[in-house]
C-alpha cells in the first residue's frame, strides 16, 4: 500500500559490492583486486562487515579497463593514463600515439609470424625429404637437421614468444 509520506522507500545504494562489480563486468574479484594494486581501479570503501564497496562509476572503469586491454593497451600503460586524468591533464594524444606504435609494433610481428610460417613450411618439406630417407622405426633428428642447416636459428628469438617475455630476453641478451 502507498504512504504518500514516502517512508516505505528505500533509497537507492549509492555503492557495489565486489562480487556484483565483478559480475556485471565479466572479471573475477581477483581480477578487481589486482587493477587496484595497479592503480587502475579506485581503492574502494569498506563496509561494516569489510565488504569492498565501489562506486556505481567502478562499472564504467573496468570496462575501459577491459577494452583498452583488448586493444593492446597494458596495465602499466592504464595506470599512466589514469595518473594523468587524477591530475586533470587529458591524455588524449598520449593515447593515440600509444595506439599507433602498437599498430607499427602489430604490423612488425605479423611480418615477423609471416617469415616463420614460410620457414616453417620449408623446414616441413625438408623434414619429409629427411622422413622419406630414415628407414622405418629409426630416430630421423628433425630437429637436430634444422639445427645444422640453420645454425643462426640459435640466437633468434621467436615472434610467437608473448611481447612482455621478448622484451625480457631481448634485455638480458643487450646485459
Amino acid at each position: 500500500m502507498f504512504r504518500g509520506d514516502n517512508s516505505c522507500f528505500m533509497p537507492a545504494p549509492t555503492s557495489i559490492r565486489s562480487g556484483e562489480l565483478a559480475r556485471l563486468t565479466g572479471v573475477s574479484r581477483d581480477a578487481l583486486r589486482y587493477y587496484e594494486r595497479k592503480n587502475v581501479l579506485q581503492s574502494p570503501l569498506r563496509s561494516n562487515g569489510g565488504y569492498r564497496l565501489y562506486p556505481y562509476s567502478a562499472i564504467q572503469r573496468v570496462r575501459v579497463i577491459r577494452g583498452a586491454l583488448a586493444l593492446g593497451f597494458t596495465i602499466h600503460e592504464l595506470a599512466d593514463i589514469f595518473r594523468t586524468r587524477g591530475l586533470n591533464r587529458p591524455p588524449c594524444k598520449r593515447v593515440r600515439e600509444l595506439a599507433l606504435r602498437k599498430a607499427e609494433e602489430l604490423q612488425l610481428r605479423i611480418s615477423e609470424l609471416t617469415m616463420l610460417r614460410k620457414e616453417l613450411l620449408r623446414t616441413a618439406e625438408r623434414w619429409e625429404q629427411i622422413l622419406d630417407d630414415t628407414a622405418p622405426g629409426n630416430f630421423a633428428h628433425l630437429l637436430e637437421s634444422f639445427v645444422a642447416d640453420n645454425p643462426e636459428a640459435i640466437e633468434r628469438i621467436s615472434p610467437l614468444i608473448s611481447p612482455g617475455l621478448r622484451q625480457k630476453l631481448t634485455r638480458s641478451r643487450r646485459k
